[in-house]
């Protein structure tokens, strides 16, 4: 697996590295968003390990270039770690957000569960409602017959949800179903994902009829 790390600082930057490379991965750095960029259209990683504070042009803008065209995960690594921090980079389409200072074996069980999730395959069946066809052997999404590009979260949550149109699931199971026992993840990302996607498929994100809230229980998709 290959693995591209954007920091820095210099001291987090070979540390990692060196964890990981220990672990068996094949390891890339960089240490602005520029240098970022050039190494991920060159290299092609499976994942990203991508500090937001870096000089000139953040994390943020590198995530959001790289979601333009591509859902290779991202880990989002930060000294920030208020809720709002954490939520804002998981909507702009981050697949954990992982606060500074940091625990190495900790990061590597977070990699390897994204890694394991992303690349599984849920089903060979594709899922038409309506005017959405998820097709999980190509990894494609269609809306009124437009592609849509979502991250690898995003995919398998909407391809679960509407899978099983009908049944409500709490947060815990999606969270055990979609990412995974082992992953290290609050339930309140279940709802940001689900949020993330009411913008792609809801004419109004506000009210929508597609995926929908049951109070105090979880969620279901419809039609």
């Amino acid at each position: 697996m290959k693995l591209l790390i954007v920091d820095d600082e210099a001291t987090i930057r070979e540390t990692v590295e060196m964890k990981f490379r220990r672990e068996g991965f094949t390891t890339f750095a960089a240490e602005t968003a520029e240098e970022g960029i050039q190494i991920f259209r060159k290299v092609k990683p499976d994942l990203i390990i991508l500090d937001i504070m870096l000089p000139r042009r953040s994390g943020h803008d590198l995530c959001k270039a790289i979601r333009k065209d591509s859902d290779t995960p991202i880990i989002f690594v930060s000294a920030k770690g208020s809720e709002s921090d954490r939520i804002a980079g998981l909507e702009m389409g981050a697949d954990d957000y992982v606060v500074k200072p940091f625990n190495l074996s900790e990061l590597v069980a977070r990699v390897r569960a994204i890694l394991r999730r992303s690349t599984q395959e849920t089903s060979n069946d594709l899922v038409e409602r309506g005017n959405l066809r998820i097709d999980p052997r190509s990894h494609e999404a269609f809306l009124d017959d437009q592609h849509m590009t979502l991250s690898p979260k995003e995919f398998a949550l909407l391809y679960f949800l509407a899978k099983n149109a009908g049944q409500v699931f709490t947060r815990e199971a999606l969270l055990d179903r979609v990412w995974g026992k082992d992953a290290y993840v609050s339930p309140r990302t279940v709802d940001v994902h689900i949020r993330w996607l009411r913008t792609r498929i809801e004419k109004d994100p506000n009210q929508p009829i597609r995926l929908v809230t049951v109070r105090g229980v979880g969620y279901k998709f419809v039609g």
